[in-house]
């Protein structure tokens, strides 16, 4: 549904990382269905950087030094390289020399890396927004440990809270709203315009992104922007894209009672590939939906326009575009998913418009023939 770039790992995008670090505005070589939303802008001299990696430092200093036809390279993968000319689809056969960074730098592999390293992304990012600013103050009426470590952006309302930030940062984003009786662990971000129920119960480092309402108990765990988890039940080292809203007690495993190895359903391979983590919850993708009291299995992967609902413990691989449970699934009719989607928009002022709906219909033809699955 995007460009690996605008994945929200930490605080920000991995798009928004580099655009302020650069100081410019960026674009995205991606999948030919994405780039109506998500155009190529070409120029006479291209930097293309590894949409997976995020910058820092001395990433940057050495992508500035690039000149024409070098690429810098980590582990045979290419990190960066600067093409002159308009043919960057070709770019690779242009590189006449190749690189290689010592520097150690935050990059996504796979879809786990998401939660399991955004620890030390939160902490990059909060390092990066707050530099050389001042946060607002914040209300007398919290618990508040390690208050240097806390940020609170203009409009943010927090009372009636305990937060913990000797564990890591805590961001709270403009607008951003923390009800009364939550208990905060750092590391953790709350960005514009999101809700925190009364009484939830974070645990870091989690990302709740922008007009997200999060309640109940979550741990070690990414949403990307515009879902809900508004109540009671546990969720464990998830990643939880956009337009998501998740059933009132729904829970989810993060760890096998053989303690054993995660496996998780990898849309390339068409198989279960180790993670190499003990624990790991949910993958839900955009627009996805289950009813109350749904019970994810460990290693969990929902794909894109999900509709799941009934009792006991869901299947760990639940294709796009399904409708159902554990009484069995049927296809997820793509104009009520066009219909829902609309309505959802437009709860939040937005219009699912004939680019948003290419984009769905791209992915439903896509994984048409795991339906069945």
């Amino acid at each position: 549904m995007r460009p690996v770039a605008d994945i929200r790992f930490g605080i920000l995008t991995i798009r928004e990382k580099w655009e302020r670090y650069l100081g410019t505005q960026t674009s995205s070589l991606t999948q030919e269905y994405l780039r109506v939303k998500y155009p190529i802008k070409k120029m006479a001299d291209n930097i293309l950087i590894n949409g997976s990696v995020c910058p820092n430092p001395e990433l940057i200093k050495e992508i500035k030094s690039l000149k024409p036809n070098q690429a810098i390279i980590s582990d045979d993968q290419i990190i960066a390289m600067y093409i002159k000319g308009h043919d960057i689809e070709s770019s690779e056969q242009s590189i006449e020399e190749e690189i290689k960074t010592e520097t150690d730098f935050l990059f996504i592999h796979d879809t786990w890396c998401i939660f399991s390293k955004n620890d030390e992304a939160i902490k990059q990012d909060f390092e990066l927004i707050t530099k050389g600013r001042k946060s607002l103050p914040i209300s007398s009426t919290n618990n508040i440990l390690g208050g240097k470590n806390v940020f609170v952006e203009e409009g943010a309302h927090v009372e009636f809270c305990t937060i913990n930030a000797n564990t890591g940062p805590v961001y709270i984003g403009k607008d951003a709203e923390i009800m009364e009786g939550c208990n905060i662990r750092g590391p953790f971000a709350l960005c514009d315009h999101s809700v925190l129920k009364m009484g939830a119960k974070i645990y870091g480092p989690t990302t709740i992104g922008p007009y997200c309402k999060i309640g109940g108990e979550v741990v070690n765990s990414v949403f990307f922007g515009y879902s809900n988890k508004a109540h009671d039940g546990f969720f464990g080292n998830s990643v939880i894209a956009e337009w998501c809203n998740i059933g009132a007690d729904s829970n989810t495993s993060n760890l096998k009672n053989t303690y054993d190895i995660v496996r998780l359903w990898n849309y390339p391979r068409k198989t279960f590939i180790d993670t190499g983590t003990q624990f790991c919850g949910l993958i839900m993708g955009d627009h996805s939906k289950c009813g109350i009291n749904t019970m994810f299995n460990t290693g969990t992967v929902v794909g894109v326009n999900v509709n799941v609902f009934g009792s006991g413990f869901q299947r760990n691989f639940i294709p796009s575009f399904s409708w159902g449970g554990t009484s069995g699934f049927s296809s997820y009719n793509i104009k009520k998913a066009f219909d829902v989607a609309e309505a959802v928009y437009k709860r939040r002022n937005k219009v699912f418009d004939k680019v948003e709906k290419d984009i769905m219909a791209s992915v439903y033809d896509a994984s048409f023939n795991f339906h069945t699955i």
